[in-house]
């Protein structure tokens, strides 16, 4: 799956990389191994194995729902931005939100699939503050992440006699790499970038919790999987703290971009 999505998304963005790497600044492409480090192969990797370890359903409500805690707990202890009451509110309700609809998965879990799934968030929070910062486009970042990846991990992963791509069914390989590589390792990648850049890290980090919100919807006409009502008390909190979190990060990026204006 690390294989299928980073080297897919290499050969979808590799052609606008190629266009846009004349205007990539010398201290970006050193930015760009860390934002690789964040959310290329190691992020993959630590979410596909939190999934094998624990279930599909607890890794889209675990670490896109804990991501913006991060990210605001990071962006406090590390780059001084301290948040508001009401982007901490709006924290607090995703977690709880969050934590209810994971509440199944909870008991019988290994704890270190929790751990890598923890772990990632962790890490992709640290790539949504590092990115608006790193002087790159969302294409040239969302680039370097794959290719730098891929030169990383791909030798690695031919070499280790591990790979199974030849020994898949051929539709499933092709299916995954659709969707692994051309929508979540490139689309994906550009167009959270993109939301990074107009609406500010601490908007875009929250509007990820709406990922396990979104599954559990799509569950209903997908999977005939209704929420019972302790669900959907946990979907509509999440949502509304989003809301709370998201305008209050919006409202203070467009506060910062007066003040420099001003001065």
């Amino acid at each position: 799956i690390v294989a299928l999505r980073i080297g897919g998304g290499s050969l979808v963005l590799l052609p606008l990389f190629l266009r846009d790497m004349d205007g990539i600044p010398r201290r970006a492409w050193w930015g760009g191994i860390v934002l690789s480090a964040c959310w290329g192969a190691p992020f993959v990797f630590l979410v596909a194995l939190g999934i094998k370890l624990t279930s599909a359903a607890h890794a889209a409500a675990l670490t896109p729902g804990t991501m913006p805690v991060f990210a605001g707990l990071i962006g406090w202890a590390v780059l001084r931005e301290r948040p508001g009451r009401q982007r901490l509110l709006g924290f607090a309700v995703i977690a709880g939100g969050v934590l209810t609809l994971s509440r199944s998965f909870v008991g019988a879990e290994s704890w270190l699939g929790n751990a890598a799934l923890l772990a990632a968030a962790a890490l992709w929070a640290i790539y949504t503050l590092r990115v608006r910062r790193s002087g790159l486009s969302p294409v040239q970042a969302a680039a370097l992440v794959c290719l730098y990846s891929s030169a990383g991990y791909l030798p690695l992963y031919l070499l280790s006699g591990a790979q199974r791509l030849t020994t898949a069914p051929l539709t499933e390989v092709l299916l995954q790499a659709a969707y692994q590589g051309v929508l979540v390792g490139g689309l994906s990648v550009v167009a959270y970038n993109q939301a990074v850049a107009r609406l500010g890290a601490g908007a875009a980090a929250a509007i990820v919790s709406l990922v396990p919100v979104a599954a559990a919807l799509l569950a209903i006409p997908v999977l005939g999987e209704v929420p019972t009502p302790l669900d959907a008390v946990a979907i509509t909190a999440i949502a509304a703290g989003v809301f709370l979190a998201a305008r209050a990060a919006s409202t203070n990026a467009a506060a910062l971009n007066r003040a420099a204006e001003s001065a």
